[in-house]
C-alpha cells in the first residue's frame, strides 16, 4: 500500500486521525455517496500476517452484523485494497469517552448515566445477537453530533457462528477493563462486557479506574485478585449506595453479576436517585400540548360529576335505611319520600331520594352567663405558635411533579419555582429545573424554559428528555 494512495480512488482526501489496534483509520470523502466517512485499514505489517488478517475481516462481519443496532456505528462496506483490507464506517466528530475523561475527569452522574445507557443498548443488542465485544472501553465509545455513545471497534469480538480465531490462553482487550475471566485467559461471555461496563462507570464517576496500577500486569492480576474498592472512597461526594453496586457488577464470578447491562445501568441510576431523595422525569410526563391540557383540566369536571352522582346513590341507601321496614316502631317525626330527578351517565340511572322529616321545635334559648367583674390585671398574651418549617426543596420537587403527573400545572407553577429558587447545585435542582421547564411549557409559556434546560443539563448532563423539550421550545417561541 503506497504511502500517497491508502485507499480505494472512490475515498478522496484521506487524512490520518488516529490508530486503532491493529489498523490505521483515515477520514476521506466518499465520491459516489458524497459524504464524510471513517475508513479502518489493516496496517503494516499485520497485513501479511494471516491470524491477523482473519482477526481484522472478523470485525468486520461482526460489526457488519450489528449496524442497525442501537448505539452501534454502522458499516457502509467492506473490502481489501492492494493486499490491505478495510471497513468503512460512518465518521463521528464528537470524540470518544476516553478523551472526555481525559480531559475533565469524573463526569456529572447523569450524564454519566445517559453514556452507559446508551452503551448497555448497544452491547445487549450485540449479546442478543450471539455477539461479545470483549473490549468495552472508552476509547471504542465515539460521540456523535448529538453526544450520545455509539460503540465501535468490535476488532477482538467473538460471534456465535463464526471461526474462533484465538488460541486457548491468549488474552484479547484492554488491561484497564479485563473481567477477571478475560485476565486468565478463560472463555468469555456476555457477562465479561458487562463486567467491563461496570469498570467504566466507576471511572466515569469516580474520574479513576477502580484496579488502577502502575503496569498493565499489576492491573490485570488485581481484577483477578483484588476486592472490588469503594467507589465513595475515591469520591466522597458520591452516594454510599453506589458501593454495593459496583461491588456486583466487578463480581469475579460472572453468575453473580447483573444480568445485563441494562440492569447494571438501571441499578447505578436507582443508588444515585435515591441517594438524591428527589423525583426525576426518566420519561417525561404526558405531552403537553394545548389538546391535552385541555383534556386533563376537563377531567376533575367529570370525576366530580361521578362523584356526586356516587354521593346520591350512598344518601338514597341511607334514606332507605332510615326509612326501615313493616317491623320499625313508630316515630315521633313524620317521614316522607321524594324522587326528585333521574339522571343517565353512560346507561347508568341514578335516582336522588330526598328524604323529609317534620321540623322539630326548636328549643327556648338558654340565658346567657353573666359576664366575670373586670379585674385589673391584664389578660396574658397568647404565646406565639411556632412557624412550621420550609418544605425542602426535594420535598418541593416531589410534590410540584406529583401535581404535574396530575396535569395541575398551574398549581405545580409555585412549588418547583421556590425549589429551583433554592439553588442546591444537586441533582434535585436539576429534576427541578426541568420540571419548571416542563410546566411552563405546559401553561403556553416561553420565558426562561430555555435557561431551565440549560441548567438541567450544566447539572445530570445530556438527557433525550431535554434535547426533544429544547427543540420544541426553540421551534415553538420562536416569535
Amino acid at each position: 500500500m503506497s504511502p500517497g494512495n491508502p485507499l480505494p480512488p472512490r475515498y478522496r482526501d484521506p487524512e490520518r486521525v488516529a490508530r486503532g489496534g491493529m489498523g490505521v483509520i483515515y477520514r476521506a470523502e466518499d465520491g459516489i455517496l458524497e459524504r464524510t466517512v471513517a475508513v479502518k485499514v489493516l496496517a503494516d505489517p499485520y497485513a501479511d500476517d494471516d491470524g491477523i488478517r482473519r482477526r481484522f475481516t472478523h470485525e468486520a462481519l461482526a460489526a457488519a452484523r450489528l449496524s442497525n443496532a442501537p448505539n452501534t456505528i454502522t458499516i457502509f462496506d467492506v473490502g481489501e485494497h492492494e493486499g490491505h483490507p478495510y471497513i468503512v464506517m460512518e465518521y463521528l466528530p464528537g470524540g470518544s469517552l476516553a478523551d472526555r475523561i481525559s480531559a475533565e475527569g469524573a463526569q456529572p452522574p447523569g450524564r454519566a448515566l445517559a453514556w452507559l445507557a446508551q452503551a448497555a443498548a448497544a452491547l445487549d443488542a450485540a449479546h442478543a445477537q450471539g455477539v461479545v465485544h470483549r473490549d468495552v472501553k472508552p476509547a471504542n465509545l465515539l460521540l456523535d453530533d448529538d453526544g450520545c455513545v455509539r460503540v465501535a471497534d468490535f476488532g477482538v469480538a467473538s460471534a456465535a457462528g463464526l471461526d474462533s480465531f484465538t488460541a486457548a490462553g491468549t488474552v484479547l482487550g484492554t488491561a484497564g477493563y479485563l473481567a477477571p475471566e478475560q485476565a486468565r485467559g478463560e472463555r468469555v461471555g456476555p457477562a465479561s462486557d458487562r463486567y467491563a461496563l461496570a469498570v467504566l462507570a466507576f471511572e466515569l464517576l469516580t474520574g479513576s479506574r477502580p484496579f488502577e496500577r502502575d503496569s498493565a500486569a499489576a492491573e490485570a492480576a488485581a481484577h483477578v485478585n483484588a476486592p472490588a474498592p469503594s467507589a465513595v472512597a475515591q469520591a466522597p461526594e458520591l452516594p454510599r449506595e453506589l458501593d454495593a453496586v459496583f461491588a456486583r457488577g466487578l463480581a469475579k464470578e460472572p453468575s453473580q453479576r447483573y444480568e445485563s447491562c441494562a440492569d447494571l445501568v438501571a441499578a447505578l441510576r436507582e443508588a444515585l436517585h435515591a441517594a438524591a431523595g428527589g423525583t426525576i422525569v426518566s420519561a417525561p410526563p404526558p405531552a403537553y400540548t394545548r389538546e391535552a391540557v385541555d383534556r386533563r383540566g376537563r377531567l376533575p369536571l367529570v370525576f366530580g360529576l361521578i362523584g356526586a352522582l356516587a354521593l346520591a346513590l350512598v344518601g338514597t341507601a341511607i334514606g332507605l335505611s332510615l326509612l326501615g321496614g313493616e317491623d320499625d316502631p313508630p316515630t315521633a317525626e313524620p317521614r316522607s319520600q321524594t324522587v326528585r330527578e333521574t339522571v343517565t351517565l353512560e346507561g347508568t340511572t341514578v335516582v336522588e331520594t330526598v328524604v323529609t322529616t317534620a321540623p322539630s321545635p326548636e328549643p327556648e334559648p338558654e340565658p346567657e352567663p353573666e359576664p366575670p367583674p373586670p379585674t385589673t390585671a391584664p389578660e396574658p398574651e397568647p404565646e406565639p405558635e411556632p412557624e412550621e418549617p420550609a418544605a425542602s426543596p426535594s420535598a418541593l420537587n416531589d410534590e410540584g411533579f406529583a401535581l404535574m403527573q396530575a396535569g395541575e400545572y398551574e398549581s405545580a407553577l409555585p412549588l418547583l419555582e421556590q425549589a429551583v429558587a433554592a439553588q442546591t447545585g444537586d441533582l434535585t435542582e436539576a429534576y427541578a429545573s426541568y420540571n419548571l421547564a416542563f410546566t411552563r411549557r405546559a401553561l403556553g409559556q416561553c420565558e426562561g424554559v430555555l435557561e431551565l434546560l440549560a441548567r438541567s443539563e450544566e447539572i445530570q448532563g445530556e438527557r433525550q428528555e431535554i434535547r426533544r423539550l429544547r427543540r420544541e421550545t426553540e421551534r415553538d417561541c420562536d416569535d
